[in-house]
């Protein structure tokens, strides 16, 4: 087949199923290592303070080369970074299982969250540039976004089930065969993508203070459990992570070769939804951890009924963002239906701050799961579609490492800001004579409904900001550059 002709369907769509599993890989490694914490406690000697880097150190290095890596791929060929990323990442996964001591863990740990990032990063500006057609589009971004959401979901109970049946190691060995095959079958499926060459974008200076800034500010937000608020930890990290990424801002308006050219944020489908994806995130991240625990401490529920009671959520996600919400983004535009989502969303977080200390099941948990399935099956795709939308070919990695480092940093900042806020809540009232079990719940109240308020705020900035109606056709590629495709090699 030659390099630049249509791609066959099924050869695009065998392309797509790679791209998937290995997104499905790196999504479920970033929560399957939580139930095996107390095992690699025990077997490592890990402190609690230093257990807590063994899941620090992937989402620092995951979080903080996103960005880079998205843009690395514009440049050098989004199929180049792809491959290196996965390589790295199972390499990385070995060595997490052969690891005998903290420090070879925690080392293994970061560079398992590079690999992730390289290969992730891009994966969203592959998949617009191998689907032209929109309504192949469309149902390729319902299936990732699935794929986004269930990865959360399948990581916990497949963590519990390798670490019980064969130890902690298996959790990072079962990724090996996954990333080999994952890695033959990119390199055949894929056609090579020329890229933009490095001098595109040779900014040795602005790669280090993105990144810098990056990592500093993820660091800084999932130490604020440790260290509170208005420490001089967290004011000072904080600052220091605003004042280097307000440097590569600065750096990016004068370099003669910028990282990221400032005239992608001119597109108001890529700033508009990007921002209301990090509000939607922040507001749905304590979504999960809070209704666990409401189940948990304040209904009595245990592990098992807990894990099932979450089902309708994976199921209602699953036929709404892969058998609807491919329809109506084509047939009522993406942003008609992001709202749609971000208000089913924000009721199902609303219908939460009512939730009683003797609540039910049936009345009191079912309903908000239903409509946070839904909404989410029906915002995830949309705001993906905005955000990759009329984007230069040659900007695609850039602009998913944007949607990637948004969805990131908006869910670590919601998750530290929700749980503080419920905390403290319930401790005042604790203090204050109430029983714990109505005080917990009065904390989660309160962070439910600051949630809810986050969503709001998307719902009102996506009307204002984001163009109505169908998305506008997705720009040529420029001369000489080739899109990536799949192409099967008989």
């Amino acid at each position: 087949m030659p390099h630049d002709a249509p791609p066959a369907h099924a050869s695009r769509w065998r392309a797509f199923a790679v791209l998937s599993a290995v997104q499905l890989m790196i999504i479920i490694d970033s929560s399957i290592v939580y139930v095996a914490l107390p095992p690699i406690q025990n077997d490592l000697g890990f402190s609690a303070a230093g257990l807590a880097w063994v899941v620090n150190a992937y989402m620092i290095a995951f979080g903080g080369l996103l960005l880079l890596s998205g843009r690395l791929g514009d440049l050098i060929g989004r199929k180049h970074m792809f491959v290196a990323g996965l390589v790295v990442f199972t390499a990385a996964s070995l060595l997490c299982g052969l690891s005998v001591s903290q420090e070879m863990l925690v080392a293994a740990r970061f560079v398992q969250g590079a690999g992730g990032a390289m290969a992730s990063a891009v994966v969203m500006g592959i998949i617009v540039t191998l689907f032209q057609e929109p309504r192949e589009m469309a149902r390729a971004i319902g299936a990732i976004g699935f794929v986004a959401a269930a990865g959360g979901a399948i990581g916990g109970t497949a963590g519990g089930v390798l670490a019980q049946a064969a130890g902690w190691h298996w959790i990072f060995f079962v990724n090996a065969p996954v990333g080999v095959v994952a890695a033959v079958l990119a390199v055949r499926l894929l056609a090579a993508d020329r890229g933009l060459g490095l001098a595109a974008g040779a900014d040795v200076a602005g790669a280090f203070l993105v990144t810098a800034g990056l990592m500093a500010g993820v660091y800084t937000i999932v130490k604020v459990e440790e260290h509170g608020w208005g420490s001089a930890h967290t004011l000072g990290l904080g600052a220091l992570s605003i004042a280097l990424l307000a440097g590569f801002a600065a750096r990016q308006a004068r370099a003669r070769s910028p990282l990221m050219p400032l005239r992608v944020f001119r597109s108001r489908n890529l700033s508009g939804a990007n921002l209301v994806q990090v509000l939607m995130v922040a507001g749905m991240s304590g979504f999960q951890f809070l209704t666990v625990l409401y189940m948990q401490r304040v209904l009595g529920y245990g592990a098992a009924a807990t894990s099932l009671a979450g089902l309708p959520i994976a199921l209602v996600l699953a036929v709404v963002s892969l058998g609807l919400a491919p329809r109506l983004n084509t047939r009522l535009g993406p942003r008609a239906v992001l709202l749609t989502g971000l208000t089913l969303i924000t009721a199902a977080l609303a219908l939460f701050t009512r939730s009683p200390v003797g609540g039910g099941y049936a009345l009191d948990v079912l309903p908000s799961m239903v409509l946070l399935g839904a909404g989410a099956g029906l915002a995830m795709p949309a705001v993906m579609t905005l955000a990759m939308s009329g984007v230069h070919p040659g900007d695609t990695g850039l602009a998913s490492g944007l949607a990637g480092t948004g969805a990131q940093v908006g869910g670590a900042l919601g998750l530290a800001a929700l749980a503080a806020l419920a905390s403290g809540r319930t401790d005042a009232l604790a203090a204050g004579g109430n029983r714990t079990v109505s005080a917990l719940n009065a904390g989660y109240h309160l962070a439910f409904g600051v949630g809810a308020g986050l969503l709001v705020i998307a719902v009102l900035l996506g009307f204002v900001v984001l163009p109505a109606g169908p998305v506008g056709p997705r720009r040529p590629p420029a001369a000489g550059e080739h899109p990536v495709t799949s192409s099967m090699h008989s």
